[in-house]
């Protein structure tokens, strides 16, 4: 059944990265369409095509690789503005470009003098290339507010999950129980999973907050009280000092930092948390979900972009770790980045795990939107051939415009998008190479989560 499920998480996972990439492309392809652009092909995937059918205009199919997608528009670069007559050999970069302008002009027809991208105006063309990133963020905002303001966060209760038989550091690599470790507290006191505890030495704790604040500022001889099958009774936990992980509010862990602000990890790459004295009950608190409202789910979703954009800039640092972690067998980190093969076995894991498939369903649908939240990131990069990349262009030929009529000086043309694309060949050489390190890191050395 584990085999089976983890193979259904994977193809599942697969089948909706296929989905978002399907549906970025459609973004490029209704707004070009709408503003009488030719679009001769809307491909998911690249390399040889596995399925295709033609309906108008546009051939609509499936590549073999499915790294990405495109929509071919007619026009993307426009004519050259001056004509090299001297007999000088072009350099490389000069012959790049022409190669690149004369590729571009193959799909031309007749009927196409006004159908073509560069003959549009600049704002056009800016929504255009954002429609696509922009249906990435659409998917992923819609994930990410079914699943907060429909199934909630998991947020920590004064509902006892677990009880410790004895007392070991709560930052102990092996947390099993030896002859020489005292009993726990709450263990010695017979406090049960499942009890609610209602005060902490005489204080009320109506929330998980108020719980872990006194037994952490509690040491000796405390009393508790707990509900119990509708009961409340009260149990004596002599409270002893130990070293625990500090955490905040939300009940999560607080990470250390390095000078520079950055998270400190261990060799495995896990990041480390905080730790302080404190007052030590042996218990683990019982987690439910709960709902957030508007204001919480946006603000949910403000850090969650913040994080991706952080992840996107460190990005180049960990291409040496991912190199190591393929072919020299270093330990993988979990912040380690995954493609498409390594966010699919990450899905089948997901669904193989022994949790509720409620649960199993709400990590799957987080994981698959803070994907789609990545791909909007990266795609807005200003950077040929990304379509940030071509938002720049437009966006600089609209202020070389209006600089133009401001000082009564003629019309600069369209920007020549042909000039940038020996990089965009760059950037593309190293994304593919990039993209087979991973895919070879993801198969051989995978990042678990679990």
């Amino acid at each position: 059944m584990v085999a089976f499920l983890t193979t259904l998480g994977i193809v599942l996972l697969f089948l909706g990265l296929l989905f978002s990439i399907a549906w970025h492309e459609l973004g490029h392809l209704a707004t070009a369409k709408m503003f009488g652009i030719r679009c001769t092909q809307y491909m998911v995937g690249f390399g040889k095509t596995l399925w295709s059918r033609t309906k108008g205009d546009t051939e609509y199919g499936v590549k073999l690789v499915p790294l990405g997608g495109f929509v071919r528009m007619v026009g993307m670069i426009p004519p050259s503005r001056k004509q090299d007559t001297s007999a000088k050999p072009m350099s490389r970069w000069r012959a790049m470009v022409e190669d690149a302008r004369e590729a571009n002009n193959v799909e031309l027809e007749e009927g196409d003098e006004d159908r073509q991208f560069y003959q549009r105006a600049p704002w056009k063309r800016i929504i255009v290339m954002v429609a696509g990133p922009a249906m990435n963020l659409v998917l992923a905002v819609v994930l990410f507010a079914l699943v907060l303001m429909g199934f909630g966060v998991l947020q920590p209760t004064t509902t006892v999950q677990s009880v410790s038989d004895c007392v070991v550091p709560t930052t102990a690599e092996d947390t099993s129980c030896s002859e020489d470790d005292p009993p726990a507290p709450a263990a010695e006191a017979g406090m049960r999973p499942g009890d609610e505890i209602v005060s902490v030495g005489g204080a009320a704790t109506p929330t998980w907050e108020r719980a872990n604040q006194e037994i952490k500022g509690s040491t000796g001889p405390t009393e508790i009280e707990v509900r119990r099958d509708g009961e409340t009774r009260t149990l004596t936990a002599d409270l002893i000092e130990n070293t625990v992980v500090k955490r905040d509010d939300a009940g999560d862990p607080v990470y250390k930092t390095d000078a520079d602000g950055e998270p400190r990890t261990d060799e495995r790459g896990y990041r480390v948390p905080e730790t302080e004295k404190a007052g030590f009950l042996g218990i683990a608190f019982d987690q439910e979900r709960q709902q957030l409202g508007a204001g919480e789910t946006a603000a949910h979703m403000g850090d969650t972009i913040v994080g991706a954009g952080e992840a996107l800039v460190a990005l180049p640092s960990k291409v040496d770790d991912v190199f190591r972690a393929a072919f020299m067998g270093e330990e993988r980190g979990i912040d380690s980045p995954v493609g498409i093969v390594g966010a699919s076995r990450i899905g089948g894991e997901v669904l193989s795990q022994p949790i509720p498939l409620m649960e199993r369903v709400v990590l799957m649908a987080n994981l698959l939107a803070g994907i789609n939240l990545f791909l909007f990131i990266v795609n807005m990069v200003p950077i040929l051939p990304l379509d940030g990349g071509h938002v720049l262009g437009a966006l600089w030929e609209s202020v070389r415009k209006r600089l133009a009529r401001l000082f009564r000086r003629p019309d600069p043309g369209p920007f020549d998008v042909a000039q940038l694309m020996p990089v965009a060949y760059i950037v593309v050489a190293c994304f593919l190479v990039f993209s087979v390190i991973l895919a070879i890191a993801d198969i051989v050395n995978p990042v678990r989560i679990m």
